[in-house]
């Protein structure tokens, strides 16, 4: 057994069948096949079922294919991180983030290029807690920006700042003519929150639990620049971090701030604990927790 038959074995899974895989791997389809039936007849048993219309994994198959895949895996990891060791002051960095980051990460990616100008930054969003993890674990991002709080062995999560969830809605809203707001005058009006498994969900929902309201949700949504929009055409309310709206100078939308403890998220950086990262990319991580040391 070798690493290329498991590769070739794990590929005919994940496709579900010889001919995508092959495509996928670049070899022919009579290649792959002699190679897995190679495979069996060297363990000794059964590992797909060829028999039904779909491949389906044998008992055995499915204990080697979950060995095989965490096996693969941490190849692949290795790989990558025996890549980053020769990468000092070139190279890319991956950094995960949500959507209210925007108004500070470029200060900091300012103050990060004077010292190494040489360094790609790739920046993505990841806004669900699953994808938070999935994205660490997989090496798809070196440290993630978040406000999903994560609580496992192997990923750090360091609080950078608090962050106010605030009540936006169009100006042509009754609410409007309100001195204060309360989110018990919010349990009539059509509401929009983000989907099931986002931080900014359990938050909001919590609030309106506390002060015993039920919530009129009406649109879900995964990213506030679509709640602002819904809400921009006047056919919702929405609670969105303050700071997403510092960019956002916009006459039609009004802005009430809930009194409320609940009401309140905190961002996280997180990366894996006993990941290896090269300096370069080890000294973005600390000027990202430096700089709400020197600002707050």
């Amino acid at each position: 057994m070798d690493l290329k038959q498991l590769t070739y074995f794990v590929a005919i899974v994940d496709h579900k069948s010889f001919s995508k895989a092959a495509q996928k791997l670049h070899i022919s389809q009579p290649s792959l096949s002699n190679a897995v039936k190679s495979l069996e007849s060297e363990l000794g048993f059964q590992i797909l079922d060829r028999n039904t219309r779909n491949i389906e994994l044998t008992e055995a198959g499915t204990i080697l294919y979950k060995k095989a895949f965490r096996l693969l895996l941490e190849m692949d990891s290795m790989k990558k991180e025996m890549e980053e060791v020769k990468n000092t002051g070139n190279g890319e960095i991956q950094l995960g983030m949500i959507e209210s980051v925007k108004h500070w990460i470029p200060k900091v990616i300012v103050q990060y290029n004077e010292e190494f100008p040489n360094m790609r930054i790739k920046l993505t969003e990841v806004l669900s807690g699953n994808d938070v993890k999935n994205s660490l674990r997989n090496y798809h991002t070196h440290a993630i920006i978040t406000n999903q709080f994560i609580q496992e062995e192997d990923i750090e999560a360091i609080p950078l700042y608090n962050e106010k969830l605030v009540l936006v809605f169009h100006e042509s809203n009754p609410l409007a003519d309100y001195s204060t707001v309360t989110l018990t005058d919010l349990a009539g009006e059509p509401f929009i929150i983000s989907r099931e498994g986002f931080q900014t969900r359990d938050d909001v929902l919590n609030a309106f639990e506390i002060e015993n309201v039920m919530p009129t949700i009406k649109y879900e949504i995964e990213r506030f620049e679509t709640a602002l929009s819904l809400v921009r055409e006047g056919i919702g309310i929405t609670l969105i971090p303050e700071n997403y709206l510092l960019a956002l100078p916009d006459k039609m939308l009004v802005k009430r701030s809930i009194d409320s403890s609940a009401l309140v998220r905190t961002v996280y950086l997180t990366f894996l604990k006993n990941r290896y990262v090269s300096p370069a990319i080890h000294t973005f991580i600390n000027k990202t927790k430096q700089y709400f040391v020197d600002v707050l």
